[in-house]
């Protein structure tokens, strides 16, 4: 059996913590036709006083513990953070049991913020991690020693395993499950779920996230916005070094250095993402959209969606254009 304590801070929401019980659950529902043993212990935790977690929705959900409830030096199989709270004494409560419980626990899990907390408990020092998308600068900033990726839906770096914003942590979840019993418990899980085993567009976070910015105003910031309005025109490196008169090899260091993205990978998610715009709002064709979003052709634009996305754009805009598009 595994044993799966969720710690849920305070005014977060509820179905985070709720969505992926339910999913262990459904585990275990499974198992029944083979054993009557549960593959799961599912116990939530909170630093609330009676036990009543408070979701942002207005709704409630009651713990099962206070987590001074719990011994830290008990061992314990997997320990979730689905956020990490609003309130800085809570979260101090949360990170100082963390720190003693972490030599004990065999896997340690985050759902968005709650890498927050793992990281001021110094767990996170020195291993990749994700949050969400809103989240990253700050997580980054707060903790240089963390090396904070904004691509991935999930990561597992050694025992510590991290996700992203709000619903990937059912993605992560359902990745625990393959990795506890395998592909075949696990795609039975996510099909009477209805749920993606891996969703489209792979390890990527598909929800659209704001573009890496310029951390201060000035040419690089203005050459970003210039390159939004401007997606058909040349915009190799050598062009755009030309337009902040810099030479191209200056150019992509002053951009890497003041975004934290190189100016071809900037202007490819750019491309990117007002594709994806065009195939979600318009009736036009590939070629055109290839043609204003600066791709060229359809060919080009198939490779980048497939590369960024494992979709083709013609799959992308069945499955996410507007209802008045479909």
């Amino acid at each position: 059996m595994h044993t799966f304590l969720i710690i849920v801070p305070d005014g977060g929401m509820l179905f985070e913590p709720t969505g992926i019980a339910d999913i262990l659950t459904q585990a275990n529902r499974l198992r029944k036709k083979d054993s009557l043993i549960p593959l799961y212990q599912v116990t939530i935790a909170t630093t609330q006083r009676h036990r009543v977690v408070h979701g942002r929705s207005g709704l409630n959900l009651l713990a099962d513990y206070r987590l001074e409830e719990l011994d830290p030096s008990l061992p314990r199989d997997t320990v979730m953070i689905t956020g990490r709270g609003n309130n800085e004494e809570e979260r101090e409560a949360v990170v100082e049991w963390m720190r003693r419980a972490a030599p004990n626990i065999r896997r340690i899990v985050s759902v968005c913020g709650g890498a927050w907390l793992l990281a001021k408990a110094g767990l996170l020092d020195g291993r990749r991690a994700t949050s969400h998308w809103r989240l990253l600068e700050e997580l980054q900033e707060a903790f240089p020693l963390v090396n904070v990726e904004k691509g991935p839906i999930y990561i597992q770096d050694g025992d510590i395993w991290t996700s992203a914003g709000v619903s990937s942590g059912f993605d992560l979840t359902l990745a625990l499950v393959e990795d506890d019993l395998g592909f075949t418990v696990a795609r039975e899980v996510a099909q009477d779920l209805v749920m993606f085993l891996r969703r489209p567009g792979g390890q990527s976070q598909f929800s659209r996230f704001l573009l890496t910015q310029a951390s201060t105003p000035g040419p690089i910031r203005d050459l970003q916005c210039w390159i939004l309005e401007n997606l058909s025109c040349d915009l190799s490196v050598e062009a755009l070094a030309e337009r902040v008169a810099m030479s191209p090899r200056n150019f992509t260091r002053v951009f890497t250095r003041e975004t934290g993205i190189s100016p071809a990978r900037y202007v490819e998610e750019v491309r990117l993402n007002a594709a994806r715009q065009h195939l979600e709002q318009s009736a036009d064709k590939l070629e055109q959209i290839a043609v204003v979003t600066g791709f060229g052709n359809g060919l080009n634009l198939r490779r980048v969606f497939e590369r960024n996305l494992q979709l083709t754009p013609s799959d992308y805009r069945e499955r996410f254009a507007a209802r008045n598009m479909a």
